[in-house]
């Protein structure tokens, strides 16, 4: 008994020492700038901080990160500046401390900035040109000074979805990426919305934006309407009213042309009674 005592007491002494290793080490990117989450375990006084260190697998050797050497719970740790390499593999791993504590390191998954980066929609304009839309492209915001030439490189080809607001139809378009783009064949005075994502052959992490509307070619003021349909049915109405009267006097003349007839009749047949008369009195 008197050998176990001392283990005993090693192995709880050690237990007490030790902290919770967070959990849910993971980096997130989003256009080229990555960030490092994790979860302190539920166990972890409060007073703990949390210390980072990455991995290159070019480089076989942890780097703590100074910037995140003292985070506390619910902190994130930017990486962007760290993970330059956009063809190389990295890892994170988090670990707690307190005073005469530590914990276990957790590690995140294998990060490639390249594959891994989601790619944000660019910024856009839309106007309207009779049958067509005209879109005015701008890149993205939020992106690294010193990842945006890598990042055009991924900006190569653009998807378009294209829907009409009037019975929801749509089409999409890929197309290389370029600062103004003409969709043509539509119909003209009609709305439409358009949608613009990002694709590339190396990343399909894509985000669409959200959708902006115009018509293809502005639709005539109210007023303005209302006075075209009011013009269109008074002209109707002309037209109706002469047509009337075109017809109800053809009518009346069909009516009387018997009578004038039968009247010229009788009238000849007199004359020649008049005359007959005329030559026996002689």
């Amino acid at each position: 008994m008197g050998l176990w005592t001392p283990l005993l007491l090693l192995l709880h002494l050690a237990v007490c020492v030790s902290l919770p290793a967070p959990a849910n080490v993971s980096i997130t990117s989003y256009n080229m700038e990555h960030i490092l989450r994790f979860w302190p375990d539920p166990r972890t006084p409060p007073d703990a901080r949390f210390t980072v260190q990455i991995h290159s697998t070019r480089k076989q050797r942890w780097k703590t990160v100074a910037e995140c050497a003292e985070l506390t719970a619910g902190q994130t740790c930017n990486l962007t500046s760290k993970l330059k390499d956009m063809f190389g593999y990295y890892l994170a791993r988090v670990q707690a401390l307190r005073t005469n504590q530590t914990s276990n390191w957790t590690s995140s998954n294998l990060f490639h900035p390249l594959e891994d980066t989601f790619l944000g929609p660019p910024e856009f304009s839309v106007s309207g040109c009779g049958n067509c839309l005209v879109l005015q492209v701008r890149d993205g915001p939020g992106t690294p000074s010193y990842h945006n030439e890598e990042l055009k490189d991924l900006h190569k080809e653009m998807e378009l979805n294209v829907r009409r607001t009037r019975d929801g139809a749509e089409f999409r378009l890929k197309q290389s990426y370029q600062q103004e783009t003409v969709i043509s064949y539509l119909q003209p005075g009609v709305e439409y919305c358009v949608s613009v994502s990002f694709k590339s052959f190396i990343n399909r992490n894509s985000v669409p934006s959200e959708y902006r509307c115009a018509f293809t070619s502005p639709p005539p003021p109210q007023h303005t309407l209302f006075l075209v349909l009011g013009l269109l049915g008074g002209f109707t109405l002309l037209v109706v009213i002469f047509v009337g009267r075109f017809i109800y006097s053809s009518k009346v003349k069909n009516q009387h042309l018997p009578s004038m007839k039968f009247r010229s009749q009788s009238y000849t047949c007199l004359m020649s009674s008049l005359t007959e008369e005329d030559g026996v009195t002689t």
